[in-house]
């Protein structure tokens, strides 16, 4: 299958059908479309859905929702219940500077007296507190964004959200619980099915509950440190999951679900993020994108960026927002430049009835891991220590 070739086009002698919906002017790496003919080719697979923000990942698409008769550990990954949920947030100033010092420090996990615990309310899924409260680091992240532009104020209404409000937004999953899942099954199976699918799914259901209250955890340290009350998210949606429907095991590697459902689809940290209300069917195994999609890989990323940016550079985007990290290699690595472009993504999934269109977020504080140099000055730049 060509990676210009028109979407909702079957690949070709494969057992199971391959659908991808992004537009002829879309780029799409040929690797990433070869691993959705992969899994095609496992034994009771029938239809493979990729999403325009498909990019290759380790041994299975990110990007695509596939469904089968036969369960695949593989293809949910090993951040099973990875998610991201948006929190209405109310600040009585909200400048930059001051606000991106005030930021906990997310890479540790809160102390037994932190009164976010307060706001946990139901009991730990699986009884797993390791890293509970963290978010992790790769593509994850914890960002003060502020709604911009609104395209359907009724919708809008609906989450209780206007032009002008802030939001918490928090991209993250089950961390080193899920990790723990994928490796007990693939150190005795390998990429192969799931033996006992029960029991695989009892464990990935509290891997994808343990995620959602990781996510209300760490939106409720950032409310508190920021002097903010605590709110319950308008938007929570997991996307590496499996679940059974139909009679079959529908799995997402990087999907969110789409029927009926309000997404935030991520854009990047120096660009707008889209929500949506997703109505997709069948033949999208009703699931959407769920970010812009990587379009380099973390090696190049670092090479080029470097070449091109300075690290003072990067601690400030292109809209203007100020990012808190400590890791410089981190930054580069998830650089705005090396994501597809989030609008292309949106129109892909415009085009073929798959969403539409609630509002837009613009950054105003992202956080990635913490910087204890980090010192606010009113112009938005960093001081670091001597």
């Amino acid at each position: 299958m060509s990676v210009h070739q028109s979407s909702q086009s079957a690949v070709e002698q494969s057992p199971a059908t391959v659908t991808v919906f992004a537009s002829p002017s879309s780029w799409i790496e040929s690797d990433a479309l070869a691993q959705c003919d992969q899994v095609a080719a496992l034994d009771g697979m029938t239809h493979v859905a990729a999403m325009p923000d498909l990019h290759p990942g380790k041994g299975a698409p990110i990007g695509a929702a596939m469904t089968s008769s036969v369960l695949y550990p593989l293809l949910v990954g090993s951040d099973i219940g990875c998610g991201i949920a948006v929190f209405p947030i109310k600040l009585k100033r909200a400048v930059p500077a001051r606000l991106a010092g005030k930021f906990p420090d997310l890479d540790h996990a809160p102390g037994a007296d932190d009164p976010a615990w307060d706001f946990v309310d139901s009991e730990i899924p699986g009884g797993h507190r390791d890293g509970l409260g963290t978010l992790g680091r790769g593509n994850h992240f914890a960002e003060l964004a502020r709604i911009d532009t609104v395209f359907h104020p009724e919708h809008a209404e609906r989450l209780g959200l206007a032009s002008g409000d802030l939001v918490l937004i928090v991209h993250s999953g089950s961390r080193g619980l899920g990790e723990r899942i994928l490796r007990a099954h693939t150190e005795v199976h390998g990429a192969g099915p799931a033996p006992d699918p029960e029991a695989y799914l009892a464990v990935h259901d509290d891997a994808v509950r343990w995620g959602c209250l990781n996510r209300r955890l760490l939106a409720a340290r950032i409310a508190l440190a920021l002097g903010a009350k605590v709110t319950e998210p308008v938007v929570d949606m997991c996307h590496n999951s499996v679940e059974i429907r139909d009679g079959a095991y529908l799995h997402r590697k990087g999907a969110a679900p789409g029927d009926g459902c309000d997404v935030l689809i991520a854009g990047t940290r120096g660009t707008h993020s889209y929500l949506v209300a997703a109505h997709a069917g069948a033949d999208a195994n009703y699931s959407v994108a769920h970010g812009a999609g990587r379009k380099m890989s973390r090696a190049d990323a670092l090479r080029r960026g470097r070449a091109k940016h300075t690290v003072e550079q990067l601690r400030t985007t292109p809209v203007g927002s100020l990012v808190v990290c400590g890791d410089r290699q981190l930054l580069f690595e998830e650089a705005p430049t090396v994501y597809k472009r989030i609008e292309q993504v949106i129109g892909d999934l415009v085009e073929h009835e798959l969403a539409t269109p609630i509002a837009t977020t613009v950054p105003v504080i992202t956080y990635k891991t913490a910087d204890p140099g980090y010192s606010p000055q009113q112009s938005g730049r960093k001081r670091r220590r001597p």
